[in-house]
């Protein structure tokens, strides 16, 4: 995945205006009624409703599937494992051999998809809109969050992009040693397992030093003054209730569709 992504350079939103706690809060909302029913129907109403705020964002839904492709993949899989493995039930599809699609299984893995695009899309929208810094003020001054998990959060938060383009350089250095993804199955395997290996040692030498740093700064230590200040806005409080209202919606609707099933039933 493009490391732009995880980068809120988007100008022209109107969310990254907003404070970072009214826009986790609604992504909490719509991701909570999303994760707990296995319908189809509120999944749906719920991406709907972020496909259509998505010119807040500055963006279009190429630009979106641009940066966030592997999301899509992943769905696509998932609906397909969903499907050819789940109970058959209803009319039969397809069969071809032992692959066997019916109306039952297709609208499981359907509900699969949907769900899992209707879940990640308000993390990428409140990564792409919420600075970092800004996001650790606001749990540190807003919600009194202990210094040593704010900061930690902040060093990760900022740590992602240089780990994608580590990952990047990685693997040029390694294609340029003759260890590229060429070859069978097993060889490329084993060359992603070295590269993943070795972008985790990487990453440990970058937290080790990062957390050196901090400490020799004296971050955590006595009390905090703070170059800004974390605000609430009117704006805030249309981002949350939005928030609200969308997962009221999608809850209405499976309800009223007769397809809302509780996860833990």
């Amino acid at each position: 995945m493009s490391s732009d992504i995880l980068t809120p350079s988007l100008t022209g939103s109107t969310l990254i205006r907003a404070n970072p706690l009214s826009k986790l809060f609604a992504a909490g909302m719509i991701t909570a009624v999303v994760m707990l029913s296995i319908d189809w129907v509120s999944a749906a109403v719920a991406l709907g409703c972020e496909i259509l705020l998505m010119p807040l964002l500055g963006i279009s839904v190429r630009g979106l599937l641009l940066r966030a492709w592997p999301l899509l993949i992943a769905a696509l899989v998932a609906a397909y494992g969903t499907a050819l493995l789940a109970e058959k039930t209803g009319d039969v599809l397809l069969e071809i051999g032992p692959v066997l699609f019916t109306e039952g299984s297709v609208s499981a893995g359907f509900a699969i998809g949907i769900r899992g695009l209707a879940l990640a899309l308000p993390g990428i929208f409140l990564a792409v809109s919420t600075d970092p810094t800004d996001l650790a003020d606001a749990l540190a001054q807003k919600l009194r969050a202990p210094h040593r998990f704010v900061l930690g959060a902040l060093a990760a938060l900022r740590l992602v992009g240089l780990l994608v383009e580590e990952w990047q350089t990685l693997g040029l250095a390694r294609h340029a040693r003759g260890a590229g993804a060429e070859g069978n199955a097993l060889v490329r395997t084993r060359n992603f397992l070295g590269q993943a290996f070795g972008l985790l040692v990487q990453a440990i030498r970058r937290a080790t030093r990062l957390a050196v740093a901090m400490e020799a700064r004296g971050f955590g230590a006595g009390r905090r003054t703070w170059a800004r200040e974390s605000r609430f806005s009117p704006l805030d409080a249309v981002v949350a209730a939005g928030g609200v209202v969308i997962a009221a919606a999608a809850l209405t609707a499976a309800l009223l569709a007769g397809t809302w099933s509780f996860l833990l039933s």
